[in-house]
């Protein structure tokens, strides 16, 4: 694994914490930021050919309105 692909995978573990503890706290418009910054750091994983798939539950993202 690159350092890129460690880094962006750190980072969206970071998001779906903060995503997590929005969603616990009950505050609608944060699960909205960092479920889109997730779905921000899976396209960028795509357009470098890294295959994210498994990094997060994908299920997260669709209760926050971002599911393909």
């Amino acid at each position: 694994m690159s350092e890129f692909e460690a880094e962006l995978r750190n980072k969206v573990t970071e998001a779906e914490q903060t995503l997590n503890e929005a969603r616990q706290a009950g505050h609608d418009y944060e699960i909205h930021l960092h479920g889109a910054r997730i779905r921000d750091l899976l396209d960028l994983a795509a357009q470098h050919d890294i295959d994210a798939g498994g990094w997060v539950d994908l299920g997260l993202l669709e209760n926050s309105g971002l599911g393909h």
